[in-house]
């Protein structure tokens, strides 16, 4: 144990109490950086480390809405405004029943670190609301969607905060959005990305997440020596992200042979791929939040209220949420033969599950690396806003795989130990040195 860390955090806690998820987040970010800050007077002198945990702003505000039977509900709205130190806060917009100021306070940090490592200039902040479209109709969650953005656009804009989609915010909620904004401020800017690309949208950006997650695991398995044809993948979740990977792994010759939800989980041995795929669009679109009716629909086993880890395959991608993989997960993972984990939803391993990778020397690469696909292509999407001009699928393509390319670089950099490459370490201190030197130009701000 290292007295300094525990230090920090007793001191985090004792201002942020209850916040476990970002008290998760910052520790696993502190445990690999601390040497680095250690050794630097500069930044010990600064407080850059203090600074970095605490919001830069954080708005929170009701949102009132009317649903289909005349009533009035209220829901809770938030936008942390992390760290603007790179360029404009940049990060999600989450509708789910869970979000509450930790969860987003814990995605705003990694946000920022994130943001970092696509060497694009994106500052980290993060936002949303506990709504969630579960049951609701489509004029239920436009409403939602003008109520909310009613109050968000006075504190956004394409050169201050640009926020995107996320868990519970798609191609729909971002037109809802965009629109509302688009309303009240009398103008046409890129101040959300992953808009439709006929009103500002970039080519690939649904599928970015999951794109730039397995072109990060082609990386790592090429410093295997290994390649990603004829590997099982096990993958989480069914969304926008689980779709863009498993899309992805299909076209390289991968097999994927798992997807889950709230439900349980559906195991495919014959492996997800052709109109499998797309009914993974049709399932999402449902607003149910189920996977069992692929199971009817393929004939194949669905496991209730269980998760897809126990299943035995090469490679495993978390894609769903927060800590959904455990240390139980990890070991049956790997007693199954599982070598690779890319963390594709955020924190998405529990800290016991990644310590065990870590001292078995198992190649795992969390999510601020893995995921940076989605922010990626979202910063470039800014850029064709900016121009008023669109790329070519090829193109944006192309800018994904040299950015996901610098990431790993980055990682192997800060990371390198002997054969092995601490992905977390990579990561974290990769992103944390580019921030605190750019903190450190800019003063006390």
């Amino acid at each position: 144990m290292n007295a300094g860390i525990d230090q920090f955090m007793e001191d985090l806690k004792a201002r942020t109490p209850g916040e476990n998820e970002f008290h998760q987040a910052v520790r696993e970010v502190i445990e690999t950086v601390w040497d680095v800050y250690d050794a630097n007077p500069r930044y010990k002198q600064a407080k850059i480390l203090e600074r970095m945990v605490e919001p830069e702003r954080t708005i929170m505000f009701r949102v009132p809405w009317m649903n289909d039977l005349g009533e009035v509900e209220i829901n809770r709205g938030y936008r942390v405004e992390f760290n603007s130190t790179l360029g404009p806060y940049k990060g999600g917009l989450r509708f789910h029943k869970s979000v509450n100021l930790s969860i987003l306070k814990f995605l705003g940090f990694e946000q920022t670190f994130k943001n970092s490592l696509t060497t694009l200039p994106m500052g980290g902040g993060k936002g949303g609301s506990d709504f969630s479209a579960k049951g609701r109709s489509d004029n239920e969650i436009m409403r939602f969607c003008q109520s909310f953005m009613t109050e968000l656009f006075r504190h956004i804009g394409p050169n201050t905060d640009v926020p995107a989609g996320d868990i519970g915010v798609g191609g729909r909620e971002i037109g809802y959005l965009f629109g509302q904004y688009k309303r009240i401020r009398n103008e046409f800017t890129g101040v959300l990305t992953g808009k439709g690309l006929g009103w500002g949208g970039s080519l690939i950006r649904p599928e970015a997440t999951g794109f730039g997650a397995v072109y990060f695991v082609q990386h790592m398995l090429k410093e295997m020596g290994k390649e990603l044809k004829g590997k099982t993948v096990s993958v989480s979740g069914f969304g926008n992200v689980a779709w863009g990977a498993i899309s992805k792994i299909d076209e390289l010759g991968g097999k994927v042979v798992t997807i889950s939800g709230p439900d349980g989980y559906i195991y495919d041995p014959a492996g997800i791929s052709g109109h499998k795929i797309d009914y993974l669009l049709d399932l999402r679109a449902t607003n149910n939040d189920v996977v069992a009716p692929y199971a009817e629909e393929f004939g194949c086993h669905f496991f209730p209220n269980a998760k897809p880890w126990e299943q035995k395959v090469d490679i495993a991608l978390p894609c769903a949420c927060e800590n959904e993989l455990d240390e139980a997960d990890a070991r049956k993972l790997v007693e199954n033969g599982c070598f690779l984990i890319g963390e594709v939803s955020n924190m998405g391993c529990t800290a016991g599950a990644v310590n065990y990778f870590l001292d078995n020397k198992i190649h795992y690469a969390p999510g601020k690396a893995v995921n940076a696909g989605g922010v990626a292509v979202s910063g470039l999407e800014m850029s064709q806003n900016s121009m008023r001009y669109n790329w070519t699928k090829e193109e944006v393509d192309e800018r994904l795989h040299l950015i996901m390319h610098d990431i790993h670089e980055t990682c192997q950099k800060f990371g390198r130990d002997g054969n092995y490459i601490n992905y977390v370490k990579g990561a974290n201190v990769g992103g944390f040195v580019k921030v605190a030197d750019a903190m450190l130009a800019l003063g006390l701000v």
